[in-house]
């Protein structure tokens, strides 16, 4: 089966959806309206909702460029999906917490407490921190180096699965008559000491539902991807070329197997905008009339930061300048890049089509016509999945569901019910033994 997950963002993932005369542009503030999108995304039986999140608005310090930025205002993530889990039932939830500014055992916690609430349905959306300012609202004067942050996000890891692992899966006996809560002996203290992290536990959280919660990646660096095939479960991927997109995918599920992982323990989702209209025309130009409405000074702003380097002083109708590897998005930069050469753009050119999507992939086309598209990728090697990004809120995406879903389902590519109860359930990975147990197991065998 095809997997499908939401990116929830405000308005709209466009960078000028708020700007649409028939958007609410403050919708990004309002709890009804993730909830209402949230329900429409189950109702379509949506592996899960994504919330993408950031610790800095501002990159440059010209406020007279960022002043024009939907995302100067951003709900807390986790305290957004606990409020979601109280008004859903069987959708995933996924949220983004840095690994570079945040600690781990304050992450392991905040994630097995909405996996708890919402009984097994969360999944953290591991990030190194691409944007550079993060370091400034975290006693940091400069960001760290790519690969030490990514050094930093192994042993992270290593710390949260730990801590995911602080009880066995039938620690809690809860024997009222003899008063005991707990079989101390099924409770792991984790004692981890390295060169990041001095973490001894316990994690005050009985074991997840689904064994711990979803781990997810969107690294396509060397080093995310290295990253991504030893630890994470979902990979979100920007692809433009379906030829790059099969290369990654081989790659990711190569490098999982040389790590003892089997091909269906990760699953590569490419970002995708699907813009629905009753002809492709249509479509098209629903996209235009949203791409037009991105103010210039903000589409160079957004496509420098994506590239690490600042290009306003080079001339909009001219190509794209030689840049350095940037110490941020480095997969994403490689994608820009292609594109711009691929297709000879201009720096207006480039910066209106990467801005507003952020660089991801746009169909725009009938129902039938983004089916087709998305099973060529899902049924060619070259994506398990998709997260879908939505050109405006709410009526794009209730679109897509009314219209794309179905056509999916009839091709027998997509669920028309759940399979479980847990998000690892329904997005059909393996349950990870506890490594206590597996080590007595191991043990023993030996």
């Amino acid at each position: 089966m095809m997997r499908l997950g939401l990116f929830l963002s405000g308005p709209g993932q466009h960078i000028a959806s708020w700007r649409d005369p028939d958007v609410n542009a403050n919708a990004g503030q309002s709890l009804k309206h993730y909830a209402n999108l949230t329900q429409l995304a189950e109702n379509a039986k949506f592996d899960f909702v994504f919330n993408a999140d950031t610790q800095a608005t501002f990159g440059p310090d010209d406020i007279n460029v960022w002043k024009r930025n939907m995302v100067a205002h951003r709900i807390e993530p986790i305290t957004l999906l606990g409020a979601l889990a109280a008004v859903t039932e069987r959708i995933g939830l996924v949220a983004t917490a840095t690994s570079t500014y945040l600690e781990p055992f304050h992450v392991a916690r905040m994630f097995a407490s909405l996996d708890q609430l919402s009984g097994g349905r969360s999944g953290w959306n591991l990030v190194t921190s691409s944007a550079a300012a993060e370091a400034l609202n975290f006693s940091h004067t400069s960001h760290a180096a790519h690969d030490d942050r990514y050094e930093r996000a192994n042993e992270f890891i290593e710390v949260m699965l730990g801590l995911w692992d602080t009880f066995e899966d039938d620690a809690f006996v809860l024997d009222k008559k003899g008063g005991l809560f707990f079989d101390p002996d099924k409770l792991h203290m984790l004692n981890h000491k390295g060169k990041h992290f001095q973490v001894r536990g316990p994690l005050m959280m009985r074991r997840s539902p689904q064994g711990r919660p979803i781990i997810v990646h969107a690294g396509q660096s060397e080093a995310g991807r290295t990253t991504a095939a030893k630890y994470a479960e979902v990979v979100f991927s920007v692809e433009q070329d379906i030829g790059k997109a099969r290369e990654f995918y081989k790659d990711l599920k190569a490098r999982a197997a040389r790590n003892g992982r089997p091909p269906h323990s990760i699953l590569i989702m490419p970002g995708v905008m699907a813009i629905v209209g009753r002809t492709k025309a249509e479509a098209e130009d629903r996209y235009a009339r949203t791409q037009a409405m991105i103010h210039p000074d903000i589409g160079v702003a957004y496509l420098s930061e994506m590239l690490g380097t600042d290009i306003s002083g080079h001339p909009l109708e001219g190509p794209l300048p030689d840049v350095p590897l940037t110490n941020s998005q480095q997969g994403r930069q490689k994608v820009i890049v292609e594109m711009a050469r691929r297709d000879n753009l201009t720096i207006r050119e480039l910066a209106i089509r990467v801005a507003g999507q952020r660089a991801h992939r746009v169909l725009c086309g009938t129902a039938t016509e983004i089916a087709d598209s998305l099973e060529h990728w899902h049924t060619t090697g070259a994506a398990d999945g998709f997260n879908i990004l939505n050109l405006h809120f709410p009526q794009g995406f209730i679109d897509f569901a009314r219209e794309v879903v179905p056509e999916l389902q009839r091709r027998k590519l997509f669920r028309t019910e759940y399979e479980g109860r847990t998000l690892r359930e329904n997005l059909g990975l393996p349950y990870p033994i506890n490594r206590y147990v597996e080590g007595r197991s191991r043990a023993a065998a030996e």
